[in-house]
């Protein structure tokens, strides 16, 4: 073989083992790449507190994330909305949870928070499984939550006198109940308690009771929802606002959010989240709904 052919066949190695070490130094360089990319560096500690009608989904939506980021820490108490809006005012806590925009409180300064909706809330009235109806008029629950009808039998039931379960002052789920049926009226004197849970339970548990609940609290024995003018309490009937009584899940925070936080508050907006853990707790997703609904109460379709 003469040395032309030699040199040309040696160039030629050379070359490939080239393109070889190259093509190997980029698959590494994107094997660590990819590596970055799917492990988190999110760190840090958030209090998430306020709403029990938005507790059940914080939890689980929180467990989620907590999977995907061990190195972050995310506890969720309940307390109310009132509790959630000023503990998140104060410095108190990262995340406020409510069920009603913060301008509708009393005592917060709404400007210096931050409103990320996660999710819609549907609110359903609620009766111990003794009582022998299944649907009533707007005006009906009206009278019954106002004292004007104190016995069963008053609005086609039977001879059984009613018992009021209210959701004691500062509840996010009271006020939207409230705003959407009561029409400015005010409540009768009654039992209050302070979260959905408890509520539950002693519906469950007293005969003749009436309360109402977040749609993640109803499937439980027991206790029954009501139709509200013959329209079920289901998520179809939210996203159209054939059933009235709904409100947006909002997590409020003192500024931006930032770390921690942030990561976590972001996790919520994913499909993930909106199209999976959302609608299985009973929650209805942000991009589900036909309508949308601003601090006054206005309803515009989207």
């Amino acid at each position: 073989m003469n040395k032309k052919i030699v040199g040309i066949i040696g160039g030629i190695v050379v070359i490939a083992a080239g393109i070889a070490l190259y093509t190997s130094a980029n698959d590494k360089s994107s094997d660590n790449k990819t590596s970055t990319t799917s492990s988190s560096n999110v760190s840090g500690k958030v209090l998430s507190l306020g709403s029990t009608a938005l507790q059940p989904l914080a939890e689980q939506v929180a467990k989620s994330f907590q999977e995907k980021n061990p190195n972050v820490t995310i506890t969720v108490q309940g307390g109310g909305s009132g509790a959630g809006l000023s503990q998140v005012s104060d410095g108190s806590a990262q995340i406020g949870n409510s069920d009603v925009f913060a301008e509708e409180k009393d005592g917060i300064d709404a400007t210096k928070l931050v409103d990320h909706k996660v999710a819609v809330v549907g609110i359903a009235p609620v009766v111990n499984s003794d009582v022998q109806i299944t649907s009533l008029t707007k005006e009906q629950l009206r009278n019954i939550f106002t004292g004007k009808v104190t016995n069963w039998k008053e609005v086609g039931g039977n001879d059984e006198k009613i018992v009021v379960i209210n959701r004691a002052t500062g509840s996010g789920t009271r006020a939207v109940f409230e705003k959407s049926i009561l029409d400015g009226q005010d409540a009768v004197q009654a039992t209050e308690q302070d979260s959905n849970g408890t509520v539950q339970k002693i519906v469950k548990t007293t005969p003749g009771s009436i309360s109402y609940l977040a749609f993640a609290y109803l499937d439980s024995d027991g206790i029954k929802a009501l139709d509200l003018n013959k329209v079920h309490p289901n998520k179809q009937n939210v996203e159209d606002n054939s059933w009235p009584i709904w409100a947006y899940e909002h997590m409020y925070t003192k500024g931006k959010p930032t770390g921690a936080t942030k990561s976590f508050l972001e996790y919520f907006t994913t499909k993930e989240v909106q199209k999976n853990i959302v609608p299985k707790l009973g929650y209805i997703g942000l991009t589900d709904m036909k309508v949308t609904r601003d601090v006054s109460g206005k309803v515009t379709d989207k």
